[in-house]
């Protein structure tokens, strides 16, 4: 009996305060198609405040426009500097929270994880990870204001990458014994 792949909708996205990239990917089987990427511009908010709210009423839009079945976000990057550390950890919070109130699995991804999954070079610049993206997905993006969302498919693609599409057959022991049984030694009674 053979396996059926089943098809997985994964959001990833690349949190910020100035700008926040967001991707959509669907994953069948070793199929990625794009479904959905662009940026949240957050410049344009006087407050923190407002910006998180921005946050949450559109990644709140996405989530119920796609109903993704996962969200990857890219981990906070900890510089130098600690204010800037907390604003970008609130902003993924607020993100995770819009998905967990609809019971989404999420996952953080570190951005040299990020970078080594997608180009295999964990120091990747932005243009290699978004030229990389291009060829994965076969599309163009001419627009290097979208490189936040790029990163987002990269976030996108490194959580299938490390987690793959369901199958509907188990891997279990009953499965591979009934799958094998000629591998299987019979006891005598």
């Amino acid at each position: 009996m053979l396996a059926t792949v089943k098809e997985k909708l994964v959001l990833g996205i690349d949190p910020g305060t100035q700008v926040m990239g967001y991707g959509l990917i669907l994953a069948k089987g070793q199929k990625l198609t794009l479904v959905q990427y662009g940026v949240i511009h957050l410049k344009k908010y006087s407050s923190h405040a407002l910006k998180l709210k921005k946050i949450h009423e559109r990644i709140t839009s996405i989530l119920e426009e796609y109903a993704p079945d996962e969200v990857a976000l890219e981990a906070p990057f900890v510089g130098q500097n600690v204010q800037s550390a907390l604003k970008l950890g609130r902003a993924q919070g607020v993100a995770m929270s819009a998905a967990l109130m609809r019971d989404i699995p999420i996952t953080e991804y570190a951005p040299k994880k990020v970078k080594a999954a997608v180009t295999g070079n964990g120091n990747a610049s932005k243009e290699q990870v978004s030229n990389m993206i291009e060829k994965l997905l076969k599309f163009k993006i001419d627009d290097q204001s979208l490189f936040d969302a790029t990163d987002a498919l990269g976030v996108a693609i490194t959580h299938i990458f490390q987690n793959g599409v369901n199958t509907s057959k188990k891997k279990s022991w009953s499965s591979f014994i009934a799958n094998n049984p000629s591998r299987v030694a019979k006891t005598k009674k």
